[in-house]
């Protein structure tokens, strides 16, 4: 095996693979510290994707809100509530389990935290725009 000029090969006494020379251990360099608001974004983020994925809004139903967000971090388990706008007629119950599952995955992913429930309040059934559908005569 060949090696770079100036390069050291692997196993050479400075200490155990990945392990940055004169650093202290990992357990003792401290943790890292995700904002609650940092993780309500992500979860945002991941709520829009989901929602793309398994419950789009036709355009003709207009354009849905921004999901709104909340995150509390205890002890590193993330509670998440969202407030988002679907589609009707749709599986309402089928549609929020999978979009609460697809955001939990993707914040307990991008996080490292685990996510201990994911609460999904539907703000609003977008119903197909229309004569006579959706509006008060």
């Amino acid at each position: 095996m060949s090696t770079r000029p100036g390069s050291q090969p692997l196993g050479d006494g400075l200490g155990p693979p990945g392990r940055a020379a004169g650093l202290p251990p990992p357990a003792e360099r401290g943790a890292t510290v995700i904002p609650e608001r940092v993780v309500a974004r992500i979860a945002g983020q991941a709520a829009r994707t989901a929602q793309t994925r398994r419950a789009p809004i036709p355009p003709d139903r207009g354009k849905p809100d921004a999901p709104s967000v909340s995150a509390a971090i205890r002890t590193g388990s993330v509670r998440l509530h969202l407030d988002m706008d679907l589609p009707y007629p749709i599986d309402i119950p089928h549609v929020c389990e999978g979009i609460q599952h697809d955001i939990a995955e993707q914040v307990a992913q991008l996080t490292g935290l685990e996510v201990g429930a994911v609460g999904l309040t539907v703000r609003r059934l977008m119903t197909a725009a229309g004569p006579g559908r959706g509006r008060v005569q």
